[in-house]
């Protein structure tokens, strides 16, 4: 009888169908471009008078506020799942992922207010003039020990389990009904803003090769559950296109600055793909100096 019992769990779980969720997409997508892109920008933009360079900065509180949101609507995501997901796995990951996006906190706080004493993105630590002469030389160390927690463990820590959750959902978007294969105009009109997110967090984050593993464990997963007759829902898809039209943003972005001498320089590796930031203040600094000297 209990074998039975969870096989008849077991079928429901595999055949259960979910509407597209636009509500939990919408919000995701919203406070993914106010409380991650718009950081730097509420930063640069609101005045120095209201958060003085010894105190948490606008983009701060917007950091503390997506690292609520951000893992609410994770949970909020698995919940609605049509099938049952590993709990333990996910739980972990959110753990992780506040943790990590908590180490990041700190580092970007303190490396984005040194813009405003003249610290140059595009530039590596030790080849920023208001690094490179400073005394004693153990001080720059430290520097590089903040850039470390905010570049490399923080983000690994941050978005390491972000996709191990989007691809632990995706496995849950699976139907053997083919007319449930299809996205509404809602799920449409969302997916510029998502995958313009996505280009983003990838080239400023420096995840590709987190990303493009994700895509590929996607794109697995989907040619397996082929052969077994099942297709992508509604929310499958959104995610499953958003990942694709990323991939084509990035490469667009590659292609464009692929000739810049100076990004080449500070990201020398086979794998070439300048952060967003980096980009501004090199390029956008220049040309507001330039106007300011007619």
């Amino acid at each position: 009888m209990n074998q039975s019992r969870h096989g008849a769990v077991k079928n429901e779980d595999t055949f259960k169908t979910s509407p597209f969720h636009f509500d939990l997409w919408f919000y995701f997508t919203l406070q993914n471009w106010v409380l991650d892109f718009g950081r730097p920008i509420a930063m640069i933009i609101l005045p120095l008078e209201w958060f003085p360079l010894n105190k948490p900065s606008a983009g701060d509180y917007f950091h503390m506020a997506y690292n609520v949101i951000t893992p609410f609507l994770l949970l909020k995501l698995i919940e609605r799942s049509p099938k049952t997901l590993p709990r333990s796995m996910v739980y972990v990951s959110i753990i992780m992922f506040v943790m990590g996006a908590s180490i990041h906190l700190v580092g970007d706080s303190v490396n984005h207010r040194l813009i405003f004493s003249g610290y140059q993105h595009h530039l590596s630590v030790r080849e920023n003039p208001i690094i490179k002469n400073l005394k004693p030389e153990t001080l720059i160390d430290s520097f590089e020990l903040l850039y470390y927690y905010d570049e490399y463990l923080g983000h690994s820590m941050w978005y390491i389990p972000f996709f191990l959750i989007l691809f632990i959902y995706f496995t849950g978007c699976f139907t053997p009904v083919e007319e449930e294969s299809r996205m509404p105009v809602a799920a449409l009109l969302l997916m510029g803003p998502s995958s313009l997110y996505y280009w983003y967090l990838v080239t400023e984050g420096q995840i590709f090769i987190l990303y493009i593993f994700t895509f590929f464990a996607m794109m697995a997963l989907v040619m397996h559950q082929k052969r077994k007759g099942l297709v992508l829902d509604s929310n499958g898809l959104f995610l499953f296109y958003s990942f694709i039209i990323t991939l084509v943003l990035i490469a667009v972005w590659v292609v464009w600055l692929w000739n810049d001498k100076i990004l080449r320089k500070k990201y020398p590796g086979v794998i070439y793909i300048p952060e967003p930031w980096a980009f501004y203040t090199l390029h956008m600094n220049n040309l507001h100096a330039a106007k300011e000297s007619l």
